[in-house]
Protein backbone atom coordinates (compact mmCIF):
# COMPACT_ATOMS: atom_id res chain seq x y z
CA UNK A 1 0.00 0.00 0.00
CA UNK A 2 1.45 3.12 -1.16
CA UNK A 3 1.88 6.04 1.48
CA UNK A 4 -1.03 8.31 -0.04
CA UNK A 5 -3.82 5.58 0.71
CA UNK A 6 -2.01 5.02 4.42
CA UNK A 7 -3.18 8.23 4.67
CA UNK A 8 -6.06 9.15 3.29
CA UNK A 9 -7.46 5.72 2.68
CA UNK A 10 -10.38 4.31 4.90
CA UNK A 11 -8.73 0.38 5.60
CA UNK A 12 -11.24 -1.44 3.34
CA UNK A 13 -12.93 -4.63 4.40
CA UNK A 14 -9.69 -6.89 3.63
CA UNK A 15 -7.20 -4.37 5.89
CA UNK A 16 -9.64 -4.42 8.68
CA UNK A 17 -9.48 -8.22 8.93
CA UNK A 18 -5.91 -8.27 8.48
CA UNK A 19 -5.49 -5.91 11.31
CA UNK A 20 -7.91 -8.07 13.77
CA UNK A 21 -6.19 -11.75 12.42
CA UNK A 22 -2.63 -10.07 13.28
CA UNK A 23 -1.37 -9.85 9.79
CA UNK A 24 0.94 -7.15 8.53
CA UNK A 25 -1.22 -6.25 5.39
CA UNK A 26 -4.24 -7.50 3.11
CA UNK A 27 -2.15 -9.08 0.99
CA UNK A 28 -2.34 -12.14 2.80
CA UNK A 29 -5.96 -12.81 1.56
CA UNK A 30 -4.63 -12.85 -1.91
CA UNK A 31 -2.54 -15.78 -1.23
CA UNK A 32 -4.80 -17.49 1.11
CA UNK A 33 -7.33 -17.42 -1.98
CA UNK A 34 -4.73 -18.84 -4.43
CA UNK A 35 -3.94 -21.72 -1.96
CA UNK A 36 -7.44 -22.44 -1.43
CA UNK A 37 -7.84 -22.91 -5.46
CA UNK A 38 -4.80 -24.49 -6.57
CA UNK A 39 -3.78 -26.12 -3.55
CA UNK A 40 -0.40 -24.71 -3.72
CA UNK A 41 0.95 -25.37 -0.06
CA UNK A 42 1.56 -29.07 1.07
CA UNK A 43 2.38 -29.84 4.92
CA UNK A 44 5.84 -29.83 5.96
CA UNK A 45 6.98 -27.81 3.06
CA UNK A 46 9.83 -25.76 1.96
CA UNK A 47 8.71 -22.83 0.72
CA UNK A 48 10.62 -19.33 -0.75
CA UNK A 49 8.91 -16.08 -0.44
CA UNK A 50 10.68 -13.73 -2.41
CA UNK A 51 10.01 -9.93 -1.75
CA UNK A 52 8.43 -10.47 1.51
CA UNK A 53 8.11 -7.56 3.59
CA UNK A 54 5.96 -7.05 5.52
CA UNK A 55 5.46 -10.16 5.93
CA UNK A 56 1.77 -11.50 5.59
CA UNK A 57 2.80 -14.18 3.52
CA UNK A 58 5.34 -14.98 5.18
CA UNK A 59 3.41 -15.50 8.56
CA UNK A 60 -0.08 -17.35 6.70
CA UNK A 61 3.17 -19.46 5.63
CA UNK A 62 4.17 -20.35 8.60
CA UNK A 63 0.77 -20.64 10.33
CA UNK A 64 0.00 -23.27 7.71
CA UNK A 65 2.92 -25.04 6.87
CA UNK A 66 3.15 -27.27 9.79
CA UNK A 67 5.98 -28.41 12.14
CA UNK A 68 8.65 -29.58 9.99
CA UNK A 69 8.05 -27.38 7.27
CA UNK A 70 10.51 -24.46 6.92
CA UNK A 71 9.78 -20.69 5.07
CA UNK A 72 13.07 -18.76 3.48
CA UNK A 73 11.68 -15.14 3.17
CA UNK A 74 13.62 -12.60 1.50
CA UNK A 75 13.39 -8.81 1.14
CA UNK A 76 15.79 -5.65 0.65
CA UNK A 77 13.36 -4.19 3.71
CA UNK A 78 12.71 -5.98 6.77
CA UNK A 79 9.74 -7.94 7.94
CA UNK A 80 7.58 -6.55 11.06
CA UNK A 81 8.69 -7.29 14.21
CA UNK A 82 5.57 -9.84 14.83
CA UNK A 83 6.82 -12.25 12.19
CA UNK A 84 8.83 -14.48 13.52
CA UNK A 85 9.38 -18.40 13.94
CA UNK A 86 11.79 -20.92 14.85
CA UNK A 87 10.52 -22.17 11.10
CA UNK A 88 11.50 -18.87 9.50
CA UNK A 89 14.99 -18.07 7.81
CA UNK A 90 15.03 -14.22 6.85
CA UNK A 91 17.55 -12.98 4.41
CA UNK A 92 17.40 -9.43 4.13
CA UNK A 93 18.66 -8.18 0.64
CA UNK A 94 18.78 -7.32 -3.19
CA UNK A 95 17.67 -10.82 -4.77
CA UNK A 96 19.82 -10.03 -7.67
CA UNK A 97 22.88 -10.06 -5.61
CA UNK A 98 25.15 -13.07 -5.74
CA UNK A 99 25.38 -13.42 -1.86
CA UNK A 100 21.31 -13.53 -1.38
CA UNK A 101 21.20 -16.33 -4.65
CA UNK A 102 23.61 -18.39 -2.69
CA UNK A 103 22.35 -17.75 0.81
CA UNK A 104 18.53 -18.75 -0.91
CA UNK A 105 20.38 -21.59 -2.48
CA UNK A 106 21.54 -23.59 0.39
CA UNK A 107 18.66 -23.55 2.07
CA UNK A 108 16.71 -25.30 -0.60
CA UNK A 109 15.44 -26.99 -2.73
CA UNK A 110 12.06 -26.06 -2.39
CA UNK A 111 8.79 -27.29 -3.15
CA UNK A 112 6.83 -24.09 -3.56
CA UNK A 113 8.16 -20.15 -4.70
CA UNK A 114 5.77 -17.58 -3.81
CA UNK A 115 6.79 -13.87 -5.01
CA UNK A 116 4.32 -10.70 -4.15
CA UNK A 117 6.64 -8.42 -5.08
CA UNK A 118 6.05 -4.89 -6.75
CA UNK A 119 8.11 -2.00 -8.01
CA UNK A 120 8.08 0.78 -6.14
CA UNK A 121 4.94 2.73 -8.72
CA UNK A 122 5.28 5.81 -10.28
CA UNK A 123 2.04 6.56 -11.88
CA UNK A 124 2.89 5.54 -15.51
CA UNK A 125 1.19 2.22 -15.88
CA UNK A 126 3.83 2.06 -19.07
CA UNK A 127 6.65 2.19 -17.04
CA UNK A 128 5.08 0.52 -13.90
CA UNK A 129 4.18 -2.28 -16.28
CA UNK A 130 7.72 -3.31 -17.41
CA UNK A 131 9.09 -2.93 -13.99
CA UNK A 132 6.83 -5.30 -12.42
CA UNK A 133 7.72 -7.74 -15.90
CA UNK A 134 11.24 -7.38 -14.45
CA UNK A 135 10.60 -8.81 -11.20
CA UNK A 136 7.88 -11.34 -12.46
CA UNK A 137 11.78 -12.37 -14.78
CA UNK A 138 13.36 -12.80 -11.46
CA UNK A 139 10.78 -14.88 -9.73
CA UNK A 140 10.56 -17.47 -12.66
CA UNK A 141 14.56 -18.15 -12.59
CA UNK A 142 14.10 -18.57 -8.73
CA UNK A 143 11.70 -20.90 -9.46
CA UNK A 144 12.74 -22.96 -12.52
CA UNK A 145 16.64 -23.10 -10.91
CA UNK A 146 15.54 -23.77 -7.08
CA UNK A 147 12.11 -25.46 -7.29
CA UNK A 148 11.81 -29.31 -6.20
CA UNK A 149 10.37 -30.96 -9.53
CA UNK A 150 6.34 -31.56 -9.04
CA UNK A 151 6.86 -28.14 -7.11
CA UNK A 152 4.29 -24.98 -7.49
CA UNK A 153 5.01 -21.22 -7.86
CA UNK A 154 3.55 -18.16 -7.61
CA UNK A 155 4.05 -14.64 -8.77
CA UNK A 156 2.25 -11.12 -9.09
CA UNK A 157 2.22 -9.20 -12.72
CA UNK A 158 0.92 -5.97 -13.57
CA UNK A 159 -1.73 -6.76 -16.60
CA UNK A 160 0.04 -5.60 -19.63
CA UNK A 161 1.80 -6.82 -23.14
CA UNK A 162 3.93 -8.71 -21.37
CA UNK A 163 1.19 -11.67 -19.01
CA UNK A 164 0.77 -14.00 -22.07
CA UNK A 165 4.41 -13.96 -22.65
CA UNK A 166 5.08 -15.06 -19.08
CA UNK A 167 2.52 -17.47 -19.44
CA UNK A 168 4.24 -19.05 -22.32
CA UNK A 169 7.38 -19.25 -19.96
CA UNK A 170 5.58 -21.31 -17.28
CA UNK A 171 4.32 -23.71 -19.54
CA UNK A 172 7.71 -24.98 -20.46
CA UNK A 173 8.46 -24.91 -16.61
CA UNK A 174 5.12 -26.24 -15.11
CA UNK A 175 2.62 -29.15 -15.91
CA UNK A 176 0.17 -26.02 -16.08
CA UNK A 177 0.40 -22.48 -15.91
CA UNK A 178 -2.74 -20.12 -15.79
CA UNK A 179 -3.40 -16.17 -14.08
CA UNK A 180 -5.75 -15.64 -11.68
CA UNK A 181 -6.99 -12.52 -10.06
CA UNK A 182 -8.12 -13.02 -6.36
CA UNK A 183 -11.07 -11.25 -4.98
CA UNK A 184 -8.96 -9.80 -2.48
CA UNK A 185 -6.99 -7.22 -5.03
CA UNK A 186 -8.21 -3.95 -5.12
CA UNK A 187 -11.07 -3.17 -7.53
CA UNK A 188 -8.78 -0.38 -9.19
CA UNK A 189 -6.01 -2.53 -9.34
CA UNK A 190 -4.41 -4.12 -12.33
CA UNK A 191 -2.62 -6.18 -10.69
CA UNK A 192 -3.23 -10.06 -11.04
CA UNK A 193 -1.12 -13.55 -10.55
CA UNK A 194 0.91 -16.23 -12.76
CA UNK A 195 0.64 -19.61 -11.30
CA UNK A 196 2.57 -22.68 -12.17
CA UNK A 197 1.71 -26.18 -11.71
CA UNK A 198 3.62 -29.05 -10.97
CA UNK A 199 7.54 -28.45 -12.08
CA UNK A 200 8.96 -30.51 -14.82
Amino acid sequence: MSQRENLYSKPDFWSQKAFKEGYPARSVYKLQEIDKKFGMLKKNSVVLDLGSAPGSWTTWLLRNIGEKGKVVSVDLNPLSKSVKSENLVFFQGDLLSEEIRKSVTENGPYDLVVCDAAPLTTGNRIVDTANSHALVKMAIWYAQTMLHQGGNFCVKIFQGGNQQKDLQALREIFTSAKGFKPEACRMTSFETYLIGLQKK
